[in-house]
């Protein structure tokens, strides 16, 4: 039987208060889903601080942990989280994020190891980053809930969104600029405003939601949990060639986890739907609003999650070395050219989670991804050389339709939530999120790797070969699968240089060594199976912002649907429990 514990009403807090909430977890959620991304393009500085070569043969398990376990360990805990949060309060729950976060930040910071050791101790501290980093996105939105009032959650919600969402971009380019003063920065500039965030959430933050004390549902937690960590590490190793193949998809360990992963979901499913008190609620899915926000959250999720990386290796791999950029340097200018696309996130945010508040959240959510379609379409026209310009223009309409879908979408889903279930709501739909950003990455890999398969591998050999490279070496490099070049241009290191390596190049010509070490040979020699590879991940990008759209759509006309989804609700928030 639920112990249930009303707290809302039951403390006096000053108007102001919803404003500190909001001040509090957007810098938490900031700092979260910063995390996420602070490493990519500080990767390179990374690996040469801990004295590893992430592209020497076994090493790319370092370079795919680093990126993908905090996303991964996130993705897995949220909903159990936010549930925990419902149990013994979100405030508690969201507090000890805080904790954990500033703490892993710090080790991450002293990490004393060289080499694969040192790798090793960054690979278990972000996955405990990851753990402090759930707790803070699982219960941050409950809380902002409880705390507005439903005519401003809208903008609440979108300002918090938005942050979340804009810290994943704002990451590039911290990461570029730290890394490239000491690597450790990347970490340490966490751990002052961790502790900020500690010390404030602890000292101002009320618990104004209500409590249901009931059993933890370990059967439902310890399935999920094997379900999707076993699906997310079977999609990470999909993208790693495997059996002379030049992707692991249909290799026997990457099939065995993502088959036992998906007969572990289902079992899940099957405990949720007995249990008296589950984690994962299903009856909340009969919220309309609740399931279309939920599902175009996902869709969404899935068609932006692998851009990031394809406009990284864009830009890292072809435009700025032809531009004249050293390799070296493309990772910074990479997170600075793609600027417009946060700022077009901050600009469209806030003033539609305001207008959602007035209007309702269908026509601003639906109308985002129908030119979130248009910006998918735009850039897939653009030639590989392009127009600054016209890129820019591209990637603010982009940010500014993913502004004007997130933050009401958000909002719409978690007003259509009950009270005492807002925590693994906003969990599950936090969840919806976070794993199809790895799937997205699986599948946009997946996509490009096709589309250089075609070419790349002639092309790179008859190119060595063209400028006095040996034959044997020239066939050896061009049979490497594609997958061992893409992470050379996203992690800014000098392709061919690092593919033929020293020695070889120390026997060639100066004039083959400057030709093959240049700006212009590699991009030249990738653009078109590259500009092949991309289009078909942003025609992919595209149906499914268009299907996105759809779902979002289908939440209904506002009166309506917030009519149908409160009688639904009052239904859900008093639940007959067995005795």
């Amino acid at each position: 039987m639920s112990v249930e514990t009303p707290l809302l009403g039951a403390i006096d807090v000053s108007p102001r208060y919803k404003w500190l909430v909001l001040t509090n977890t957007t810098i938490g959620v900031l700092l979260a889903t910063l995390d996420s991304s602070i490493m990519l393009i500080a990767m390179p500085d990374i690996f040469r601080g801990i004295k590893l070569n992430p592209l020497a043969p076994g090493n790319t398990f370092y370079l795919l942990w680093m990126i993908l376990g905090f996303l991964i360990v996130s993705s897995v805990l949220v909903v159990s989280l936010g549930r925990l949060g419902d149990m013994y309060g979100r405030v508690k729950m969201y507090n000890l994020g805080f904790v954990v976060y500033t703490l892993a930040s710090l080790v991450l910071t002293l990490d004393p190891l060289k080499g694969a050791s040192g790798a090793i101790w960054l690979i278990v501290g972000r996955i405990v980053q990851g753990v402090g980093a759930a707790f803070l996105i699982a219960n941050s939105a409950a809380i902002l809930t409880d705390a507005f009032p439903s005519n401003q959650r809208g903008l609440a919600l979108g300002i918090n969104n938005i942050a979340g969402i804009s810290g994943s971009f704002i990451g590039l380019i911290l990461g570029g600029v730290l890394g490239a003063i000491d690597w450790r920065y990347v970490f340490l500039v966490s751990v002052p405003f961790g502790l900020l965030g500690t010390v404030w959430s602890y000292v101002n933050l009320k618990e104004l939601g209500e409590r249901h004390r009931a059993k933890i549902d370990w059967a439902g937690n310890v399935t999920f949990a094997v379900g999707l960590i076993l699906i997310m590490v079977g999609i990470t190793y999909g993208i790693e060639p495997a059996g002379g193949h030049n992707t692991g998809w249909t290799s026997v360990p990457v099939i065995l986890e993502l088959g036992v992963g998906l007969v572990s979901v289902i079992a899940f499913l099957f405990i949720e739907a007995k249990v008296a008190e589950p984690m994962f609620r299903l009856p909340l899915f009969k919220i309309r609003a609740f399931t279309s926000g939920t599902l175009a959250t996902f869709l969404a999720a899935i068609g932006r999650g692998g851009l990031m990386f394809m406009l990284i290796i864009w830009l890292q791999g072809i435009w700025l070395p032809l531009h004249g950029y050293n390799f070296e340097r493309t990772p910074l200018w990479a997170g600075i050219l793609m600027l417009p696309l946060t700022l077009g996130f901050l600009l469209a945010g806030p003033l539609s989670g305001y207008l959602s508040d007035q209007f309702g959240a269908r026509y601003l959510a639906t109308g985002g991804m129908v030119a979130a379609a248009v910006s998918f379409v735009l850039l897939m026209l653009l030639p590989v050389n392009f127009n600054y310009l016209g890129f820019a223009l591209i990637l603010l309409l982009f940010g500014t339709s993913m502004g004007a879908f997130a933050a009401p979408n958000r909002a719409a889903v978690m007003n259509s939530l009950p009270p005492r279930h807002r925590g693994a709501g906003g969990g599950m739909n936090a969840t919806f999120q976070s794993s199809a950003q790895v799937l997205s990455i699986g599948i946009f890999f997946t996509l490009m790797i096709i589309g250089l398969s075609s070419t790349l591998s002639t092309s790179l050999t008859h190119g060595l070969i063209a400028n006095g490279v040996p034959s044997a070496v020239a066939h050896r490099i061009g049979a490497l699968p594609p997958v061992s070049v893409l992470f050379a241009a996203f992690l800014g290191y000098n392709p061919i240089k690092t593919l033929v390596g020293p020695k070889v190049l120390a026997k060639l010509s100066a004039v083959n060594q400057a030709t093959l070490t240049g700006h212009g040979f590699f991009p030249h020699l990738i653009s078109a199976p590259f500009h092949s590879g991309i289009e078909t991940a942003f025609i992919f990008s595209a149906l499914v912002s268009l299907v996105a759209a759809v779902a979002s759509w289908s939440r209904g006309a506002h009166v309506v649907s917030v009519q149908h989804d409160r009688e639904l609700s009052e239904a859900l928030e008093h639940p007959v429990t067995p005795d």
